[in-house]
C-alpha cells in the first residue's frame, strides 16, 4: 500500500494516465464567481488576509493552520446536516490494482463521525520558504483520485468532479479532477489579490 506522500505528478501520470490541463472552465468559473459576503465576513476576511501578508513569512505550518487555515475554514462553516469538515482522517482504498492510503490535512466529505464520499481536500500547508515537501500537488492529486474511486459506490457522487487545493505560505493552488475523463488535472494558482 502506498501512502499519498509516496506519489509525485509524475508518479500519478504514468501509473494512471492523468494529464495536465492547463485551462479548465470547470474549475475558472468555480474561482471568480462572486459570493455575497456580510460585513463581519468582508471584515474577518481582510483581517486574516492582513495577518497572512504581515507573517506567512515567518509562521511555521502549525500556526499556518491554527492563525490561518483554522479560521478561514470556521468562516465558512463547513459543518452541516448533510457534510463536514475532517481533519487527518484515514481514507483507504484501491485504484486499478493500487492501493491508496492517507491522512489528507483536511477534507470536505458527508458523514458527521465518519467519512463518507469526499468532494474536497486540502493537502500541505507549506512555508514558503525551506519548503522541503516534494511534490504537495501529487499527493493531493492522489488522494482526489481515490476520492473519485470511492465515489462510485456512493449514486449521487459518482463521476462527479472532485476539487483540491494545496497550500505554500500565501498560494493556494487549486485542482480539479474531472470526472468525466477521469484523465485530466487543472491546475491554477490564485493568490491573495482577489478582493475582499
Amino acid at each position: 500500500m502506498s501512502t499519498f506522500k509516496y506519489w509525485t505528478r509524475e508518479k500519478l501520470q504514468k501509473r494512471f494516465g492523468l494529464q495536465r490541463i492547463y485551462n479548465h472552465t470547470e474549475l475558472s468559473q468555480w474561482l471568480q464567481s462572486e459570493m455575497e459576503i456580510d460585513d463581519y465576513e468582508s471584515k474577518t476576511l481582510k483581517r486574516l488576509l492582513d495577518k497572512l501578508i504581515k507573517y506567512v513569512d515567518y509562521w511555521n505550518e502549525e500556526e499556518l493552520k491554527i492563525k490561518f487555515i483554522g479560521n478561514m475554514i470556521s468562516l465558512v462553516d463547513f459543518d452541516t446536516d448533510q457534510i463536514s469538515a475532517f481533519a487527518n482522517r484515514y481514507i483507504g482504498g484501491v485504484v486499478d490494482g493500487e492501493e491508496l492510503s492517507g491522512e489528507p490535512n483536511l477534507m470536505i466529505a458527508s458523514g458527521k463521525q465518519e467519512v463518507y464520499a469526499p468532494f474536497f481536500f486540502l493537502h500541505e500547508y507549506k512555508k514558503e520558504l525551506d519548503n522541503d515537501s516534494p511534490d504537495p500537488a501529487g499527493q493531493c492529486l492522489a488522494s482526489m483520485l481515490l476520492a473519485y474511486h470511492l465515489n462510485l459506490e456512493t449514486p449521487q457522487m459518482a463521476n462527479k468532479t472532485i476539487l483540491g487545493a494545496y497550500i505554500i505560505g500565501r498560494n493556494w493552488f487549486f485542482m480539479v479532477l474531472d470526472a468525466q475523463k477521469n484523465t485530466v488535472l487543472a491546475l491554477l494558482m490564485m493568490q491573495h489579490k482577489k478582493k475582499i
